[in-house]
């Protein structure tokens, strides 16, 4: 049997909504101008997008869509409604993983930004050094697996810090954790990232603000001296995944929305 492409219901379903609203959205900063509790509005309505998820077409419920898969292991994904929105909630047991699964995926020169919505109802305080990944990209021409978005439990400070991370190619595990990024428990906050090959560059802004400190490079990383080499993504992964068993809390809940990729930023604009 032919296989659709996995994009051909999305760009069906934003057709007909545009019609039913009699002309198309007004998109302000990428289109990605909706806020919680005020509706989506054209959260996936720009057509430049490589991807976008916002949920709203899904029914509540266990989540299933033609546009990306699955990959979960002592976790689950379900579609809730908070408010006027949907969102999808990551759910994950121990040190299980729940991910939405991004496949045959292709950037122009292997360069693209991605943006999210995210709140995490807590991060582990144990083990220690426990470190967990919430977005993760994987593909040819090099053995890394890239995690842009993630983080760490630093017990010498008693907190936890976002930075980006590689593990299983030349470079080695390691999470470029920094202090001026602090995680923020039970609050949506919105992630951006930009994947660059020109330079094996991830830059990340939160809530709009770039945060220089977590950037990575060729050269400059947290691995040891090896330079670090962005593979060619064709897989991005964007959940929940937690390293090492026996963790405090023994589960973890975070919700997701407004998911897209794209050639360039998207924004956090309302």
């Amino acid at each position: 049997m032919a296989r659709l492409p996995k994009r051909f219901p999305l760009i069906l379903l934003t057709v007909a909504a545009v019609l039913a609203s009699g002309g198309a959205a007004q998109a302000g900063d990428g289109g990605a101008e909706a806020r919680h509790g005020s509706g989506h509005g054209a959260a996936c309505g720009n057509r430049a997008l490589l991807f976008c998820e916002d949920f709203e077409r899904l029914p509540v419920g266990g989540a299933a869509s033609l546009a990306w898969g699955i990959d979960t292991k002592d976790g689950t994904l379900t579609v809730e409604r908070q408010r006027s929105d949907k969102v999808l909630r990551v759910h994950t047991e121990g040190n299980g993983r729940a991910f939405l699964r991004v496949d045959d995926f292709a950037a122009p020169e292997n360069s693209f930004h991605g943006r999210m919505r995210l709140k995490v109802d807590a991060f582990p305080t144990a083990p220690d050094w426990a470190h967990f990944t919430l977005v993760e990209a994987t593909g040819s021409g090099s053995s890394e697996v890239v995690r842009p978005i993630g983080g760490q439990w630093a017990p010498p400070l008693g907190a936890s810090y976002w930075g980006v991370g590689a593990d299983g190619g030349p470079t080695g595990d390691w999470t470029n954790w920094r202090e001026s990024a602090p995680t923020v428990e039970d609050r949506w906050q919105c992630f951006e990232w930009r994947w660059d090959a020109s330079d094996n560059r991830i830059a990340v802004w939160i809530d709009g603000v770039a945060q220089p400190d977590m950037t990575v490079t060729t050269t400059e990383h947290g691995g040891n001296p090896v330079d670090f080499v962005l593979p060619r993504a064709d897989t991005v992964k964007i959940g929940w995944q937690l390293y090492q068993g026996g963790p405090t809390p023994d589960h973890f809940d975070l919700w997701l929305d407004d998911i897209a990729l794209a050639p360039n930023r998207i924004g956090c604009g309302r």
